[in-house]
């Protein structure tokens, strides 16, 4: 049997924790609560402001919160609900039911569960024929086998025939940590929103991951929803209603958007507390679909700002980087910096010290800020 994670990995607090942020765990905090993204614009004019008087400043919006999960537990959460809900919902696993958090669906609903053990490939096909016969099935593995190692298969068996299967991969990215760069996939999301037809989620912490994993149940097609191991703040809102394709706009601003997926979507909040008090007033957008993207709030986003910069937990090259570059160069040209793994493989190290080497946490996301908007002047 595949050896399974027992504890919990945790992202260390420095990584959440800014000079700016003085309060402390054990203050009694309210959590924000997601608010829908503006209405689409009829302007068609998307040009990025670069002279005159730019937009009013508005307050950085304070974001706390009171616990930390991990968003493989929202997964876990949301496929109990989903169950619940709808008696075709069914569930698969390669050998990894306690590193999916599928316990309570198989304790609740133990005839609508399928151990495949480890045969990710036979999982994928198995998956594909139950939706024949009208199942949702919720397919649940590592992200890393979960996509590279069942191409194939997704793409044939389910991609190719829009088959109605939920593509559902946990230990994600650089954060799956001491297990190192054979487990800690960084290809993903490029692999998987090259596929016509295929959704592709990445969600940010429990509640975002619970809602997510519920609206898929109730989405036809194909989806992949990427979500991870550490234990990350709770700060988005536990009775939120998850739009698939609407970005969710974390905080207005004006000189800089800041388009951020996944576990990165924490570490923008703290870049942009830091922004905020050197004068920088950061927009920004938490893109959880990546495919279909939300194009429009992109638009109206960078016609504000004017410069963007991404963030997110994958590979610079194939993820949410380039959707966002092929936004812009077919639109509306403007400068943009990265926040992402620059074409390597991961290596061996706790999330944290992984996530301070690559460049992935709020002091970078800073930088890359500033930097852009010093090239958004230059062109003025």
């Amino acid at each position: 049997m595949r050896s399974e994670d027992g504890g919990e990995s945790k992202v260390g607090k420095q990584l959440y924790i800014t000079p700016q942020n003085t309060q402390t765990r054990s203050q009694k905090t309210t959590q924000a609560t997601p608010q829908n993204p503006a209405p689409e614009t009829t302007n068609q004019n998307h040009t990025p402001q670069a002279t005159g008087l730019r937009p009013q400043k508005t307050e950085m919006k304070k974001y706390t919160y009171t616990d930390k999960k991990d968003t493989r537990s929202g997964f876990g959460a949301g496929l109990l609900e989903a169950g619940r809900k709808n008696d075709q919902v069914v569930a698969l696993c390669a050998d990894l039911i306690g590193s999916l958090k599928m316990n309570d669906f198989i304790k609740e609903f133990p005839e609508r569960f399928v151990q495949v053990g480890i045969a990710e490939a036979n999982m994928m096909c198995i998956a594909a024929g139950m939706t024949i016969g009208g199942k949702i099935p919720f397919t649940g593995t590592f992200a890393n086998f979960s996509t590279g190692r069942v191409y194939d298969q997704i793409r044939q068996s389910i991609a190719y025939s829009n088959k109605n299967v939920k593509v559902c991969a946990s230990h994600a990215g650089l954060t799956l940590g001491e297990d190192g760069a054979t487990h800690q996939i960084l290809e993903d999301i490029g692999l998987m929103k090259m596929l016509p037809g295929m959704t592709v989620i990445n969600t940010c912490d429990y509640n975002q991951t619970k809602a997510a994993t519920i609206a898929i149940a109730e989405y036809e097609g194909p989806v992949y929803l990427r979500f991870g191991r550490p234990v990350v703040p709770i700060f988005t809102d536990a009775d939120q209603k998850f739009e698939i394709g609407k970005a969710w706009m974390v905080n207005e601003g004006a000189d800089v958007s800041i388009f951020a997926t996944g576990h990165l979507v924490w570490q923008a909040i703290l870049a942009g507390e830091i922004l905020a008090e050197q004068g920088i007033d950061a927009e920004i957008i938490n893109i959880h679909t990546i495919k279909p993207l939300d194009a429009e709030a992109v638009l109206k986003s960078v016609a504000k700002t004017g410069c963007v910069v991404t963030a997110e937990e994958h590979n610079r090259l194939g993820g949410l980087g380039d959707s966002i570059a092929q936004v812009l160069a077919t639109h509306t040209p403007a400068p943009q910096e990265y926040i992402a793994v620059n074409d390597s493989f991961g290596e061996s190290g706790t999330p944290e010290q992984l996530m301070t080497k690559y460049g992935l946490d709020a002091e970078h996301i800073v930088l890359a800020a500033k930097k852009v908007i010093e090239r958004k002047n230059k062109n003025a």
